[in-house]
């Protein structure tokens, strides 16, 4: 996340550099980039569960074209659990907990928050392995393939529900 902070901050126009010379108007500026990023880095990792939904699904069709229905509550658990992430990442308000109304973040918490969310990425990365691990229905059971995919799903799942923790962590350092 912080990557995409700063890459976003360097695009910005002349209007906006000449903004910075006026008091407060930075602490704005820096305000809504933080809030664009969040909503950026939201839609990419709610875009990638719903993705390895689709995938899910497609596999488990297959599983039900070739007969092998003994695994699909598998796919079913996978396939609740993965909407569910998707929607609480895809609508979750953190500009109404104060992220974002605060002019001045702490930026060791701020560093904390961004090493966080790179975090999320890396356990993200961990269910696509999981999701590709998945046997087609030829090739053997996929119940081993599936469980490990859950538990990473889980880990992802945990990761998110702390990160609200991380960003009341700066704005209780910044407030």
């Amino acid at each position: 996340m912080e990557e995409g902070f700063d890459e976003a901050k360097a695009q910005r126009n002349w209007l906006e550099r000449l903004g910075e010379k006026i008091p407060g108007f930075r602490g704005f500026q820096d305000r809504e980039l933080r809030r664009e990023v969040d909503k950026l880095q939201r839609e990419y990792l709610a875009g990638q569960v719903t993705k390895f939904k689709s995938t899910l699904r497609t596999i488990a069709e297959r599983y039900t074209d070739a007969g092998k229905i003994g695994v699909l509550h598998l796919f079913d658990r996978l396939d609740k659990r993965l909407d569910g992430l998707a929607r609480a990442i895809q609508y979750s308000d953190y500009g109404a907990k104060g992220f974002f109304d605060v002019i001045k973040v702490d930026e060791g918490a701020l560093q904390e928050l961004y090493r966080f969310d790179l975090a999320l990425l890396e356990e993200l990365s961990g269910l696509a392995d999981g999701v590709a691990a998945i046997p087609a229905p030829a090739a053997g059971d996929p119940t081993e393939a599936l469980e490990v995919t859950l538990d990473r799903l889980q880990r992802l799942e945990d990761k998110w529900a702390l990160r609200e923790g991380a960003v009341n962590k700066v704005v209780q350092t910044s407030g």
